[in-house]
């Protein structure tokens, strides 16, 4: 992989930073002549909880976009929260205003997970393989999802 294929930035832990990490998103993957409308979804959610669960005054989150020789996209966002891990909410909480992000996440990639980063961080990404998905519902979104999200993950 080249320097080419991979776009790495540092963005503040603020909902304008989040906005950013998916318009950055959107403009490089075209540059690519990747499709984006998955990717970018994907990238909203995790840039979002980011900032929403990951936030630590004074420090950034960062967004990585890697293309694999194999048209692969890995997404990963790293913040400063190591200790807060993303769960998946249980079905009981489906009423509630929050808590739908991973299962947008899960309903677009093929595989995602969380992992420790230095300095007390973690990096939660994803992977998404070429055709992404585009032109889905929310109606298809969730029933993907409860078909690929395992249960609920403990922070």
């Amino acid at each position: 992989m080249n320097e080419k294929s991979r776009l790495r930035v540092q963005l503040s832990a603020t909902r304008r930073g989040a906005r950013l990490a998916r318009l950055l998103t959107e403009r490089q993957l075209d540059e690519w002549g990747m499709p984006f409308e998955a990717a970018t979804q994907v990238v909203a959610e995790l840039a979002a909880n980011a900032v929403l669960h990951g936030r630590v005054p004074g420090r950034d989150f960062r967004l990585e976009l890697r293309r694999e020789d194999d048209g692969t996209l890995r997404v990963e966002v790293t913040d400063a929260r190591g200790e807060r891990r993303p769960r998946v909410p249980d079905e009981s909480a489906e009423l509630t205003d929050g808590g739908r992000g991973l299962r947008i996440v899960a309903a677009y990639a093929d595989r995602w997970g969380v992992v420790e980063a230095p300095a007390g961080a973690k990096t939660v990404w994803a992977e998404l393989k070429q055709p992404f998905l585009t032109g889905i519902g929310p109606e298809e979104i969730v029933h993907r999802a409860d078909q690929t999200v395992p249960g609920p993950l403990q922070c």
